[in-house]
């Protein structure tokens, strides 16, 4: 009579799986919870303790690691050495393991999780026999998931071997232990970034799980799915729910992505913040004394890009908003929270989707982690991985050790508020970028161009398409300007205070040329290139 070895978190289709081993002429050795829910369902089973004639010890950290488990597993029936081995010593083959492993993922990502709680979850035991079951698959059926239950039960009935299924299996196993160890290896690495600073570990590992499987992804015949980071609280995306609308496209998700980026550096701050983002990268910001003036300041940027995008706000959608953004065809809106009213408002078109934080006092903390940590983005052959900036914050401007003013002239405090809200505007921009504002909000952007000159030029072209007058307005610039002609690029299309990192051989023909102009020039000594 072969030996079946179940010990699972979950329990699904346990007892309809076990009942049919049984039938089979299977006996199943077990343990704890798992031995628990087979007795109550009136399903024979043999605890491990009696196969072993070893108890759990350790208050069941001890239970499965036993010479009669892993020989067992790992004995080749084809190797007579094996089958002498087993003899000698009067243990027996197992020939089926169904494992799935302790809720660490689960536990870590409740936010009140100590670390004593994610230790209890690493599970050892059970990576141990699965690891073993799939190694040995040929002979042993190595099960992680319930959903392959009945797979393996119609492989039994057949009486025929399948390798390929064997296969398949193994390949499951290893790749879920390799990802359950990612998930106690990121969330251990986690803590020792907040404790030491450490930045680019050596090997670097992620913990991913499926969240979704999408339509289609970038193009029609392209496959995509969207995964979620398992090792931590949902951050993020993951931390957002869906509201109403349409299911969330590849290309939604990558423009909520962008629209999380660029509304960062506005949370908490006084001022209310809206963002309106197309193809990842901003075509109107603004901040306001209301939502309601934030996004018409931020729609007046560039309302004809406008048609079909992503739009971000700092605080709650008020009614007032949502009768504003009901005349505008916007793939997605995304807030910290909606009122009654005007969740009804945006409700009654079909197709939007609307999207708030599961946790709406989480707003901020999950935005802002995502600036926070490591940042991996896929190339040929490889992952590039880099720290994730922080996001610089309009009222932290003047507060930087590095940023200074290089102009003769000196800013006003009206410059000044435009300077910190265009800084903080621009780090959302694809570059090479450039940012024209005033009074709290952009009126051109210039994204994505190979030249600065070229970005400089879009952005004027955009602010005069718009209908902005070109006077008094303040420029941001994602990297310094190479050559003086950006510059006067600048004042030609009325620019009268510009806010860059510096650093180039020429920032002193840059500086010269703001001076001839009469313009206000500062430096933060900080490049945000978003390529």
């Amino acid at each position: 009579m072969p030996y079946a070895l179940l010990s699972v978190s979950d329990k699904t289709g346990l007892v309809e799986f076990g009942t049919a081993l049984v039938d089979r002429g299977w006996t199943l050795l077990s343990t704890g919870g798992t031995a628990r829910v087979l007795r109550e369902a009136d399903v024979p089973v043999t605890p491990i303790a009696e196969f072993t004639k070893f108890p759990e010890i350790l208050s069941g950290r001890v239970k499965t690691l036993h010479p009669a488990v892993h020989a067992g597993l790992l004995a080749r029936p084809s190797v007579e050495q094996d089958v002498r081995d087993l003899e000698r010593h009067g243990l027996s083959a197992i020939g089926l393991v169904a494992v799935n492993l302790y809720p660490f993922r689960e536990t870590v990502a409740r936010p009140d999780a100590t670390l004593a709680d994610a230790l209890e979850q690493i599970d050892i035991g059970g990576p141990t026999m699965l690891r073993a079951s799939a190694k040995n698959h040929p002979f042993v059926f190595p099960i992680c998931d319930p959903d392959d239950y009945g797979r393996v039960l119609g492989a039994i009935d057949s009486q025929e071997d399948d390798p390929d299924l064997r296969r398949q299996l193994a390949a499951k196993v290893f790749t879920h232990t390799a990802t359950y160890d990612a998930a106690v290896a990121g969330y251990l690495r986690g803590s020792d970034a907040e404790a030491d600073g450490m930045s680019l570990p050596e090997e670097f590992l992620l913990s991913l799980v499926r969240a979704q499987e999408l339509r289609y992804g970038e193009n029609p015949d392209q496959a995509a799915a969207f995964y979620r980071i398992a090792s931590r609280q949902p951050e993020g995306i993951p931390a957002l729910r869906q509201l109403h609308g349409k299911e969330l496209s590849y290309n939604n998700i990558l423009d909520v992505d962008g629209a999380l980026l660029a509304i960062a550096p506005f949370l908490g701050e006084e001022s209310a913040a809206c963002v309106i983002l197309k193809h990842t990268t901003p075509c109107g910001l603004a901040v306001g004394r209301s939502v309601a003036e934030a996004y018409r300041k931020a729609l007046a940027s560039d309302p004809v890009s406008a048609f079909g995008s992503t739009v971000i706000f700092s605080q709650p959608v008020t009614e007032a908003v949502a009768e504003e953004l009901a005349k505008l065809f916007v793939e997605c809106i995304v807030a910290p929270g909606y009122a009654a009213a005007a969740l009804r408002i945006l409700q009654e078109k079909p197709s939007i989707r609307i999207l708030s934080p599961a946790n709406e006092a989480r707003f901020g903390t999950a935005v802002g982690q995502i600036a926070t940590g490591l940042d991996a983005r896929g190339v040929s052959g490889g992952v590039l991985v880099q720290t994730t900036p922080q996001p610089a914050r309009p009222s932290q401007l003047r507060e930087s050790a590095d940023v200074r003013v290089v102009s003769r002239r000196e800013p006003t405090e009206e410059d000044w508020a435009d300077l910190a809200f265009a800084w903080a505007a621009v780090q959302s921009v694809k570059s090479n970028a450039i940012l024209l504002a005033r009074d709290g909000a952009s009126i051109g952007i210039g994204a994505g161009q190979m030249s600065r000159v070229d970005a400089v030029q879009l952005a004027e072209k955009k602010a005069r398409d718009a209908g902005h007058t070109l006077a008094a307005v303040t420029l941001a610039s994602d990297a310094f300007f190479p050559f003086r002609d950006g510059v006067d690029a600048a004042a030609r299309a009325g620019v009268t205070a510009i806010i860059q990192p510096g650093g180039s051989k020429r920032d002193d023909e840059a500086i010269t040329a703001a001076d001839e102009h009469g313009m206000v020039m500062v430096f933060t000594g900080r490049r945000t290139f978003r390529h």
